[in-house]
């Protein structure tokens, strides 16, 4: 897991109140959001996971029309971070 995956992972578990330990079987692969995610996460988590990417990176995240693509996993929340930040 890279650095900025860490930090997400960090803050998503902060937001979403996610018991510790995390699940042996979480990667940054993994569905982060459904009922196939290792964390539990439902679509409530995904606002706030989304409200909290917004107000700490300053990007903005169009819920409906990628929210979904860029909540697949944390490997895509964080390439989606980094790609919004090289065009700033």
């Amino acid at each position: 897991m890279d650095p900025l995956e860490q930090e997400l992972l960090d803050m998503i578990v902060e937001a979403c109140d996610i018991p510790q330990p995390l699940p042996a079987d979480f990667s940054p692969e993994s569905i982060l959001i459904g009922p196939e995610s290792p964390l539990g996460l439902d679509s409530l988590d995904a606002v706030e996971i989304i409200v909290t990417v917004q107000m700490q990176y300053g990007i903005r995240i169009d819920a409906e029309k990628i929210g979904r693509t860029i909540l697949q996993s944390l490997k895509t929340l964080a390439d989606f971070i980094r790609q919004e930040k090289a065009a700033d």
